[in-house]
C-alpha cells in the first residue's frame, strides 16, 4: 500500500465510520495538546472553565453528570486546574461538606471564545451547517452512545 492510499480504501460502512470518529478524536487530541502549550489547558480542562463560568456554584458531581465524565476524571482534572490558579473549591458556608467550584480571576480570562480551541471550531461549523445535518448528527451520535452504553 502506497503513503496516502488508505483513504480510498474502503472498511465498509463501519469501518468507514468508525475511522471518520477516530479521525476526529485524534484531531480534538492533537488541537487539545496544542491548546495546553499556548493557552495552558486541554480542551476538556477549558470546557470545565467554560462550564464553570457558566454556571458558578456547581458542584463537581453536577460537572461530572454535565459532561457526561466519571468522577474521578472530574476529580483530576479540577486539582490540576486548582493548581494553575484557575479554579477553586469553595465549602459552602450553610453546609461545611457541601463543595461548589468557582472560577478565579485567571479562570475567568480563559471564560470566552478563543481561536484555536475546539469549541472555537464547533462554534464556527455550527453558523455555517444546516440545522437538520447538525441535528441528525445528534441523533446519530446519541444513537451510537446508547448502543455502546448498552454492550457494556
Amino acid at each position: 500500500m502506497s503513503p496516502g492510499s488508505a483513504p480510498s480504501l474502503s472498511l465498509g460502512p463501519a469501518g468507514d465510520f468508525l475511522r471518520c470518529l477516530w479521525q476526529l478524536n485524534h484531531t480534538i487530541e492533537r488541537v487539545s495538546r496544542s491548546m495546553e502549550k499556548t493557552i495552558g489547558v486541554t480542551a476538556q480542562q477549558r470546557m470545565m472553565i467554560r462550564c464553570v463560568g457558566r454556571f458558578p456554584g456547581m458542584t463537581a458531581s453536577q460537572l461530572a453528570e454535565l459532561l457526561h465524565l466519571d468522577a474521578g476524571t472530574v476529580s483530576t482534572a479540577l486539582s490540576r486546574l486548582e493548581r494553575k490558579h484557575l479554579l477553586e473549591r469553595r465549602r459552602s458556608p450553610r453546609d461545611r461538606r457541601r463543595v461548589t467550584l468557582g472560577l478565579t480571576p485567571a479562570g475567568h480570562a480563559l471564560d470566552r471564545d478563543a481561536p484555536g480551541t475546539v469549541e472555537h471550531a464547533v462554534v464556527a461549523l455550527l453558523k455555517t451547517a444546516a440545522e437538520r445535518d447538525v441535528a441528525s448528527a445528534r441523533a446519530v451520535l446519541g444513537e451510537l452512545t446508547a448502543l455502546l452504553a448498552r454492550e457494556t
